[in-house]
């Protein structure tokens, strides 16, 4: 018997396991749980109670728009996306550690490299007398330089580019999980290489597709960087609202109301994954 017991001094233990989560716990509720609250209760309450301001929101047609633009721009960036970074992945996954390893690098240098040096690159790439419209002139593709920049097209190209390590990672995790027999015995039986992939290689790489195309997506809808400077004033987006209501009109009530909506379409697709792939295969990706 232990002293506390012969002593009779009354001991609450903690359910073995859930000890660790206090931790845990406190600072979801501190750093999540608080903020998220405070953005709702300023959302309903600035400049006075009621929700007038997500019925400006959803009933305006500027804000409509800057709703459409921001969702149109994160599933064309997305599905392109996924597009780019499946070959990418699948050869990641079939070739050689040490030239993997290699191309690893750069990928992830790419990452590391900072996002304003990255967007002001694809600004001159992109603009009328950039490399991209003289090489296609030069071609003679065009005879006009294309529009690709201050518009949506050069806010879709700068975020592929950006996004897709965020894509290529997943998938390179998925794919390598996949008994490459599969294939193999696929051609055997007769199946041609776009059935195997159809039937085989897709099916099985669909929670890593699933795992970075909600990342990209959810990543997508709240860029503001990229948008800003690629995008210019006719084609705003969320992010770039939200800041601007912030810092410019000081109009607190309506920027908490818009990142809100944001922040509920973001756990929406994350609940609706969890649904349809489900937790663990959601966090593994594979």
């Amino acid at each position: 018997m232990s002293v506390e017991a012969r002593q009779g001094i009354a001991i609450t233990r903690v359910p073995a396991g859930l000890g660790g989560l206090v931790p845990a716990l406190a600072l979801i509720g501190l750093f999540f749980v608080v903020p998220v609250l405070a953005l709702l209760l300023r959302s309903v309450t600035d400049p006075a109670p009621g929700l007038q301001n997500y019925a400006a929101l959803l009933g305006d047609g500027t804000y409509a728009r800057v709703f459409f633009n921001t969702f149109l721009v994160a599933l064309v960036v997305t599905i392109v996306t996924v597009l780019v970074a499946f070959p990418v992945a699948w050869m990641l996954a079939i070739m050689p550690p040490a030239l993997a390893s290699i191309l690893f690098g750069i990928i992830i240098l790419s990452m590391w490299t900072n996002l304003l040096t990255r967007t002001y690159a694809w600004m001159v790439l992109l603009q009328r007398t950039g490399v991209i419209n003289r090489a296609l002139m030069a071609v003679g593709i065009i005879d006009q330089p294309l529009p690709l920049i201050n518009n949506l097209t050069g806010v879709t190209i700068g975020m592929v580019y950006i996004m897709l390590p965020f894509m290529i990672l997943p998938l390179v995790g998925s794919l390598r999980a996949i008994d490459p027999m599969t294939l193999r015995a696929a051609a055997l039986c007769g199946a041609s290489p776009l059935a195997a992939f159809r039937r085989i290689l897709l099916p099985l790489s669909l929670p890593g597709i699933a795992a970075g195309g909600l990342m990209v997506f959810v990543m997508s809808l709240g860029y503001f960087v990229t948008p800003a400077l690629l995008g210019g004033t006719s084609n705003m987006m969320l992010a770039e609202m939200i800041a601007q209501m912030i810092q410019s009109l000081l109009n607190w009530g309506l920027g908490s109301a818009a990142a809100f909506i944001l922040l509920i379409v973001t756990m929406a697709l994350y609940a609706l994954q969890l649904r349809l792939v489900g937790a663990k295969r959601t966090a593994g990706g594979v």
